[in-house]
C-alpha cells in the first residue's frame, strides 16, 4: 500500500485520524486479488454472507474484520434499525465498489442514522474499497457453479425467473486498487446525494439513504492508500 493524502486540511485533531493511521498500518497484509470461487468458499467456511451475488463486497468487509478485529470494534453503535460496520474513534462503514462499472457513485447509509451518528461524535466515516472486477463468461459458468454450491435457485431467483427477469452478470473475481476513506461532518451533509429507496412491503417507505459521488470525493475530507 502506498499513502496518497488528497484531505481537506482539516486539523490533526480531527476525530477518526487515529482510525485511518491504525488501519493503513495494517492493510498491506490485504489479499489484494480475490478469485471468486476460493473467495466464496472461504466465506463459506466462515458461514458469512457466501450465497450472496456480490460476494466481493462481503469477502472485502470479512477480510476486513480479520485483520483489525483485535484494534476496532466489529460492529459499530446502532442507532435505530441501523448498525454501522465499525467503531474506532467514530463510526466507519465498509463499502466496496467497481471502478469498471463507469457509474461513480456510492450507496452509504440511511440518513437519519448518519446523522445522529455525527451528532454523536461530530464526525462519521466511510471505507471504501475500490475494485477491479472481472466479469462472468457468456456462458455463466462462474454464476451456475456458485448456484449449485448453494443447493440450487433461490426463492428470489425463482420468483425473478417467472417475470423472465434477466439476472446482472456476476463478477467472478475481483482486485483491490484502492482503499479511500471519507470524513463526514454536519456541514457536509448538503453536499451529499440523497437516493430514495422506495417502499417496504407492508407500504410504509423506506429510509432515504446518502450517496457519494466519487467524482466529487475532493469537497469533504479523505484519503487515499493505493495497492501495490
Amino acid at each position: 500500500m502506498s499513502k496518497v493524502v488528497l484531505g481537506m486540511g482539516e486539523s490533526v485533531s480531527m476525530k477518526g485520524l487515529k482510525d485511518i493511521a491504525l488501519i493503513t498500518s495494517g492493510l498491506g497484509q490485504m489479499p489484494v486479488f480475490w478469485d471468486g470461487k476460493d473467495s466464496v468458499l472461504e466465506l463459506k467456511a466462515a458461514h458469512y454472507n457466501w450465497k450472496q451475488m456480490e460476494w466481493w463486497a462481503f469477502y472485502f468487509e470479512h477480510k476486513f474484520r480479520a485483520l483489525f478485529d483485535h484494534h476496532l470494534t466489529f460492529p459499530g453503535e446502532r442507532y435505530d434499525q441501523v448498525q454501522f460496520d465499525l467503531k474506532g474513534e467514530i463510526n466507519w462503514d465498509l463499502k466496496a465498489k467497481a471502478i469498471t462499472s463507469g457509474d461513480q457513485k456510492v450507496i452509504l447509509n440511511d440518513k437519519t442514522s448518519m446523522e445522529n451518528s455525527i451528532a454523536r461524535h461530530g464526525y462519521h466515516g466511510e471505507i471504501i474499497g475500490l475494485c477491479d472486477v472481472e466479469y462472468d463468461d457468456d456462458a455463466r459458468s462462474f454464476q451456475h457453479w456458485h448456484t449449485q454450491l448453494k443447493g440450487g435457485l433461490s426463492a428470489y431467483e425463482k420468483e425473478r425467473k417467472t417475470r423472465t427477469s434477466t439476472s446482472r452478470r456476476r463478477k467472478k473475481s475481483a482486485t483491490l486498487k484502492e482503499v479511500a476513506f471519507v470524513i463526514f461532518e454536519e456541514k457536509d451533509l448538503p453536499k451529499l446525494l440523497t437516493m430514495k429507496q422506495g417502499r417496504n412491503s407492508n407500504g410504509k417507505p423506506r429510509p432515504e439513504k446518502y450517496m457519494l459521488d466519487m467524482a466529487e470525493v475532493n469537497l469533504f475530507f479523505h484519503e487515499r492508500f493505493l495497492c501495490r
